[in-house]
């Protein structure tokens, strides 16, 4: 087959791959990865290393720049600033870690050389956008959680595409020592972040300033992006080898936090080509898997995989997390998931020539086989798994924004993240984000009655829209905006006027008047003293949560019998049908399918209670 018939094919098994991964809700690498086996040698054939020739290193140095910059412009500062020092710990001491951990593994496992285990180690620091991004488009999880993977992708990226690439010339290729590869990598991560500022400098100014023509400047703004990254790589990589994937991830954060012109087209360019780059390159790469070269390792392959997968990662994320906002669970599902993508791939078959080049057969065999070992099982199971890992662990709450930073607004929030809620506060004023984040919460500066703001906040993913302002015209607007231009499945309002509470609940707003509601807590604390306490205690000693029942095997039992489904320290207090009647249950109550149940009791034990009887959306 001739090779526009092979890039035909490639590209039509990942699309396909998308598509089938989207209908199915698995991470898309998946699906690439297997289809890229089944076209390689070790399925029909139809592609080898020899079929892209000597094209191949340049198809991919630019895909994966693409994919860069593309994961360096969506990592916004305001993300950041989410977990600004377990980032920080994960891609500077986490790193070293993976680094000099993996190595040790390599050569107490698989027999090698010191150099060679820190070439490996090197190439396994990164996970990369191309793997994570996937991830993430399927498994939702807290802002703070996703910033983690999203930051660690990009920045490890960067670090390793560099790191391999001294150790190699200076370790093994030359015989320099370890300030020597301090200086080089030193040196080509400035070089590679200079070039990648600079032309994102010349994009922002053309762009800005171009007087481009209102009918042809979309166009014209994407095209220009699309050679700002082919530039900065290129550039950099003119200066020094490897750089160039630096300055392209540095050139689309550059401009990813700068008010660039065309900002949705850019976005929108940016997604269709990062899906067609990312679904080409996986598949061709994937093809080149050499089963021959991993069943060489035997068990000792297998036990790198564990020491990297079981013991690295989660010691890695420990330390990173430790004193941060991340909850046990949100510990353990960044331990599961840490797969490796097209930067290993890549420049795994580009030093294994050079090692056979160098007279080390053997060696080259080794950090090829290992490298895609790794990379095949990670993203197998982890990738693979993702969505059941966190749906066991209850990581994947919907978003909830509330539109107000006032002392509600706020009381609120911290209740909810309490809760385990993926919480978002929408404020215009500059000193009530900042009071947000300081008592840890994700803010985002801009008015909430405005759509694009909203866009900002992740309206079209959130479950739950609050507003609560003390402007009932701004929240009327807010819920407004939510419930009939996005849809939004619940949306409520705190409602300062009795009055105005008709208003609201016309929308299908569920409307809470600030003066009832006030009154009805003070007549708690006078008539029901003990039940006020413990409410205000919920999410700390005790909780209510009511929730539909998705578990069919309990559907059609009665109370009774769904006792020792019920963990002790927890009681169903109500039971609403779908017709929205709700009742006390007694023992003889069965079960129907579209009930909801509400359970009360202490914070662990209804915990439980709501994972057994609400296993999955």
């Amino acid at each position: 087959m001739t090779l526009i018939g092979v890039v035909a094919v490639v590209l039509a098994l990942g699309v396909a791959s998308r598509v089938l991964a989207d209908r199915l809700r698995i991470p898309s690498v998946l699906f690439l990865i297997l289809a890229g086996v089944a076209i390689g040698p070790e399925g029909v054939g139809l592609v080898s290393r020899a079929t892209f020739g000597e094209g191949l290193p340049v198809m991919v140095g630019v895909s994966v720049a693409i994919i860069l910059f593309e994961g360096g412009y969506h990592l916004r500062l305001e993300k950041l600033r989410e977990s600004p020092t377990a980032l920080l710990r994960l891609t500077t001491v986490g790193a070293a870690i993976t680094w000099l951990g993996t190595a040790a593994a390599v050569v107490a496992f698989l027999d090698t050389s010191l150099e060679v285990g820190l070439l490996v180690g090197a190439l396994l620091i990164a996970t990369g956008p191309t793997v994570i991004g996937p991830i993430l488009q399927v498994v939702t999880v807290r802002d703070h959680v996703a910033a983690v993977l999203e930051g660690e992708g990009v920045l490890n990226d960067v670090t390793a595409a560099i790191l391999v690439v001294v150790v190699f010339e200076v370790l093994i290729a030359g015989d320099g020592g370890p300030m020597r590869l301090l200086g080089e990598f030193g040196g080509r991560l400035a070089i590679g972040l200079g070039v990648g500022a600079a032309v994102a400098g010349a994009v922002w100014l053309f762009l800005s300033r171009g007087n481009l023509s209102p009918g042809t400047a979309p166009l014209h703004a994407r095209l220009v992006v699309l050679a700002g990254i082919v530039v900065a790589y290129g550039g950099a990589e003119l200066l020094a080898s490897e750089t160039g994937i630096a300055a392209a991830a540095m050139a689309g954060f550059a401009l990813g936090n700068v008010d660039l012109p065309h900002h949705e087209d850019v976005v929108d360019f940016l997604d269709d080509l990062s899906v067609v780059v990312l679904s080409f390159i996986f598949v061709a790469l994937a093809a080149l898997i050499d089963f021959g070269d991993i069943a060489t390792l035997g068990v000792a392959g297998i036990a790198v995989v564990v020491a990297i997968t079981l013991v690295l990662r989660p010691a890695v994320i420990y330390l990173a997390t430790t004193g941060e906002r991340f909850t046990r669970d949100e510990r353990l599902f960044l331990s599961a998931v840490g797969p490796r993508g097209i930067i290993p791939a890549s420049v795994a078959t580009l030093f294994a020539v050079e090692l056979q080049a160098l007279g080390q057969p053997q060696e080259a065999q080794l950090l090829a086989g290992t490298v895609f070992l790794i990379i095949f099982a990670t993203v197998v199971l982890q990738a693979g798994l993702a969505g059941r890992i966190a749906t066991h662990l209850g990581v994947s709450p919907m978003r909830t924004i509330i539109i107000g930073g006032g002392r509600v607004g706020l009381s609120l929030a911290e209740r909810l993240e309490r809760d385990g809620e993926n919480v978002l506060v929408v404020d215009e004023d500059p000193d009530a984000v900042e009071r947000s984040r300081e008592r840890g919460l994700r803010a985002l500066e801009g008015d909430g009655t405005d759509a694009g703001v909203l866009k900002r906040a992740g309206i079209d993913e959130a479950k739950n829209v609050i507003a609560a302002t003390p402007d009932d015209d701004a929240n009327l607007l807010a819920c407004q905006l939510a419930r009939t231009s996005f849809d939004v499945e619940t949306v409520a309002s705190r409602v300062n006027q009795p009055d105005n509470v008709e208003a609201f609940e016309s929308l299908g707003v569920r409307a809470i008047d600030l003066s009832m509601a006030t009154a009805w807590s003070l007549e708690n604390v006078l008539e029901r003293p003990s039940l006020s306490a413990w409410m205000n205690e919920l999410g700390r000693t005790g909780d209510v949560q009511e929730i539909e029942v998705t578990a069919t095997d309990l559907v059609g039992k009665t109370i009774a019998q769904l006792n020792a489904e019920i963990p002790d320290g927890c009681l169903v207090g109500l039971v609403t049908h779908g017709d929205g009647t709700t009742e006390v249950p007694t023992g003889d109550h069965v079960l129907r399918d579209g009930d909801r149940v509400t359970f009360i009791g202490r914070t662990e034990a209804v915990d439980r209670a709501v994972k057994r009887f609400h296993p999955h959306d």
